[in-house]
């Protein structure tokens, strides 16, 4: 089956709810493959959105990507990146001039207002100030989450945002997913009747647990932000989201177990290059970076370098990513649930685990006239008064470019909405707003603040 075809328009009957708004096609009985509509509200652009990009890493890549590719949506006209190695990538890839080329986000603001929006990609510790500047200077701003470290920088920025007017969008990217936009238009409709319960699951994934929030940017949750709020604020939001509830309560549970010094295999070294027990480590970086070569890109390796796994071993000789998961100075927990008391008596739980074989969220939502099963890949609803099942397959123009982000097609049509929203200066064209996107934010903080102290704590908007 050719994925880029053009669907046919049908609708169907899933339970009471008629379905006829997406571009859908039969795979078989009582299974379909579908893409999303065109937002309603995008229009003609008479020139592309210009923007300036603070943080030259993977996420600064993506939203980059999309401007790559559609020039005449997006361009990317400066770059701010203390990494030269990155900051050259980068000026290479978007043609951009030297003079629009900075080694910090400071530098960018020490220079008079030069385009429309500012992408703000830049390590979680450092998002609260370049976005308080770019909105005082009258930037449109696509902020990756999390927002900020702490809640007051959160209010502050959704506080300076409605003084000045201007447009944040929040990298909730999730909600541009057509999993999940499919999962909330199905529960609105009233597919499963009334919502009574949730079940929702973040399998990290063991050797991205290692990479990310053990050896990687995210380790220490004093230097940047929670592993809650740095991985999983996508997962409180779309669950409310899904919903259309607001959150009332919090309580949450976790630790890390298993990645300390206690757990160290005898023998074990300082780094994998000089351990002895390395090839029966199921964390060796050797495994991971030079044999199989997952994610390499945050070592930095230059494209027309030809023996890569020597350039690799070099590069876990010296950094991070070369040392043992066992003798890292990380406190992420690497479990972590919590549960949720919604309006209306919707209770949720929430599990966020490291030790799993493999990726992509999964989840459960329980109704009065049905249920839903879903893994990202597929979604599953079943009505309990027909006794049939209806599946969904989702299709998004960029899940094979980042099939492996876990986001499920959500990063580029959530880069298209902003361009438009930036173009007519129309927020509405957005899901994820500050405004909306606030909301998870608190339950976040309240979550680490309840797993701390042991108490349910209240979530006040």
């Amino acid at each position: 089956m050719n994925r880029r075809r053009l669907l046919q328009s049908l609708s169907l009957t899933v339970g009471a709810t008629v379905i006829n708004s997406d571009l859908l096609a039969r795979i078989s009985e009582n299974e379909y493959e579908y893409q999303i509509a065109n937002n309603p509200l995008h229009a003609p652009m008479a020139k592309a959105v210009t923007a300036i990009t603070l943080g030259a890493g993977n996420r600064g890549s993506v939203y980059g990507n999309f401007a790559a590719k559609f020039p005449n949506e997006m361009q990317v006209v400066g770059v701010a990146e203390p990494n030269v190695f990155r900051n050259d990538k980068y000026a290479a890839r978007h043609k951009i001039s030297a003079e629009n080329r900075f080694n910090t986000w400071e530098d960018v603001f020490k220079r008079p207002k030069f385009a429309d929006a500012v992408i703000i990609s830049t390590p979680d510790n450092l998002h609260y100030g370049p976005c308080m500047k770019a909105l005082e200077m009258g930037y449109d701003v696509l902020l990756e989450k999390p927002i900020a470290p702490t809640e007051k920088e959160c209010r502050d920025i959704l506080a300076m945002a409605k003084k000045t007017g201007r447009i944040v969008a929040v990298c909730h990217v999730l909600r541009y997913a057509p999993y999940f936009v499919k999962m909330k238009e199905l529960i609105a409709k009233g597919a499963i009747g009334e919502v009574i319960s949730i079940q929702h699951f973040e399998p990290i994934e063991h050797t991205h647990m290692a990479h990310s929030y053990v050896r990687g940017n995210w380790h220490n949750s004093k230097q940047t932000t929670p592993i809650i709020l740095a991985k999983s604020c996508h997962d409180l939001d779309i669950m409310k989201w899904v919903i259309n509830k607001k959150s009332k309560s919090i309580v949450a549970m976790g630790d890390l177990k298993w990645f300390k010094k206690q757990n160290a295999p005898a023998n074990s070294g300082t780094r994998c290059v000089e351990c002895a027990v390395e090839r029966d480590c199921p964390y060796s970086a050797i495994k991971e970076y030079a044999e199989r070569g997952s994610r390499i890109s945050v070592l930095d390796i230059p494209a027309n370098v030809t023996d890569k796994k020597t350039a690799v071993l070099e590069k876990l000789k010296t950094s991070n990513y070369g040392r043992c998961v066992y003798k890292m100075d990380n406190d992420q927990p690497d479990h972590y649930i919590t549960s949720i008391q919604f309006e209306d008596q919707v209770t949720a739980n929430f599990s966020m685990e490291a030790f799993t074989s493999y990726h992509d969220r999964r989840t459960r939502i329980m109704g009065s006239m049905g249920d839903m099963v879903g893994d990202m890949t597929e979604l599953v609803v079943n009505d309990f008064r027909t006794r049939k099942a209806t599946k969904f397959k989702p299709v998004a123009e960029d899940v094979e470019e980042y099939k492996n982000s876990g986001h499920g097609g959500g990063d580029h049509l959530l880069a298209r909405d902003f361009v438009q929203a930036v173009s007519q200066q129309n927020a509405a064209l957005l899901t994820s707003t500050i405004d909306e996107s606030i909301e998870s934010h608190v339950m976040g903080f309240m979550a680490e603040a309840s797993r701390k102290s042991g108490n349910v704590m209240d979530i006040k908007l």
